[in-house]
């Protein structure tokens, strides 16, 4: 995958900032055939990680291939950081877990797995238009979207505060499939109603305006998706301007009215804030995978209860669902890429994601059509059914969303990295008119696409 000099350059201050970590990340140099070496993303639901180890053993063990596993945690940026200090080195994991963005960044150390993909396919169906975005380029992939840390992060609030204003979430999105007509009145206007009553009873929507380095990645992805929902583009694919279009004044007025109900401190906000928020109570809505809610499980058990995961309102364009992507890619210098090849697929089965993903409460999505149907789903609790409607089953009409992806993914990613969604909303929040917001944004992306 061809990449701009931006990239190179983005991708050098990553390097330059691993070679000190070098140390850290047990580069390994010797390998040959019979081995694999595997980096996973840490879970952080306790016992994902036994599940996935079991599963690897039982694998090695037929095909008598010693395979080290690694679990490496996000916290930090280690995650990121090792698969920079490996493709300097060329030399490290045969397979590695990289994270949205990642796997175009290092797609030039990465080998092909179309025909991977061919097979995982044929059983999973196939993967949602954001895996193809990052994962592919010209019908050919270079990383396997994982089910292991892929996630959406649609709306889980507070059911009996939503009653008091008189809407049953439960009623709304109950656990099966049927259309009803609460569901077509759950909208982007409706939302503002509901977050100006929130705010009249003393608790937030815990919506964050944290920018750039990663630090509010929630906000990140929220934003685009809501943008995406008016048909709101900054880039198009071709690299010109849309930020003078009528939708991107459609939503950036329907914002105006909207940013005077988040939080005080949504500038300050990062990940964990809209966690912190509902867990303690404070909030009756976030926008999260069902981490928070699993947390409080723990913490506060009787917020846990009164939480339910429903679908993303609605826009003048459509149902979009913020989104995350895992992606699991072989290394071109990997010593054994056959074998590390066919554990993907392995990994990929339909009954090994499935005990996965019973292991993380349902936390992991596998973006795949033909699995989105595991009984997890409907049976986790409490309440029992909480996060049945956390996958986006194309009956909800629920587009996965990736912010930027309008934009080639050159421009896309920079876009993302700097949280340019974010901070327009942050500007136009503190009085900006929306044509100082527009030419803030134009300088802004002026660096990106010349």
């Amino acid at each position: 995958m061809k990449k701009t000099s931006a990239v190179s350059r983005r991708r050098a201050l990553k390097l330059a900032a691993a070679t000190a970590a070098l140390p850290l990340v047990h580069i390994r140099t010797a390998g040959a055939a019979g081995k694999v070496n595997i980096g996973f993303w840490d879970h952080w639901v306790p016992g994902s990680n036994a599940v996935m180890q079991k599963q690897v053993d039982a694998w090695a063990a037929k095909n008598k291939v010693e395979v080290t596993a690694d679990f490496i945690t996000s916290s930090g940026g280690k995650l990121n950081l090792t698969p920079a200090a490996e493709t300097q080195a060329k030399a490290g994991h045969d397979v590695m877990t990289f994270v949205n963005w990642d796997i175009r960044n290092y797609s030039d150390s990465l080998l092909d797995v179309t025909d991977t993909m061919k097979e995982i396919m044929s059983t999973a169906g196939t993967p949602n238009d954001a895996a193809v975005y990052l994962g592919s380029e010209k019908g050919n992939w270079f990383g396997v979207p994982s089910s292991s840390g892929t996630q959406t992060k649609p709306p889980c609030a507070r059911i009996s505060w939503f009653k008091k204003q008189g809407l049953d979430l439960q009623a709304m999105y109950p656990t099966h499939d049927d259309h009803n007509a609460l569901q077509d009145a759950w909208n982007w206007d409706n939302f503002l109603k509901y977050a100006e009553a929130a705010q009249k009873d003393n608790l937030t929507f815990a919506l964050g305006l944290g920018a750039g380095g990663g630090i509010n990645t929630d906000a990140t992805d929220l934003h685009g998706a809501m943008f995406q929902s008016f048909g709101a583009k900054l880039v198009d694919r071709d690299g010109k301007s849309q930020l003078k279009s009528n939708e991107m004044r459609e939503v950036l007025e329907y914002f105006q009215k909207l940013l005077k109900f988040y939080p005080a401190d949504a500038v300050s906000y990062d990940d964990a804030s809209n966690n912190r928020a509902l867990i303690s109570g404070k909030s009756a809505l976030i926008f999260n995978p069902p981490s928070a809610w699993a947390v409080a499980k723990r913490d506060n058990p009787d917020v846990a209860a009164d939480c339910w995961t429903f679908p993303a309102p609605k826009g003048p364009k459509g149902r979009f669902v913020p989104t995350q992507n895992f992606y699991w890619g072989v290394y071109k210098f990997s010593k054994n890429p056959t074998a590390s090849k066919e554990l993907l697929a392995f990994l990929m089965q339909r009954e090994n994601v499935e005990a996965r993903d019973i292991a993380s409460e349902g936390y992991d999505l596998p973006p795949y059509s033909k699995m989105l149907d595991f009984k997890i789903w409907d049976e986790v609790g409490p309440p029992k059914g909480t996060v049945y409607n956390y996958p986006p089953r194309p009956a909800s009409g629920q587009i996965p969303s990736l912010t930027a992806s309008e934009a080639s993914p050159d421009i896309a990613v920079q876009i993302y990295q700097r949280a340019v969604h974010n901070q327009m909303l942050a500007r136009l929040r503190d009085g900006k008119s929306i044509p100082e917001v527009i030419a803030w944004t134009e300088d802004e992306l002026s660096g990106y696409t010349r």
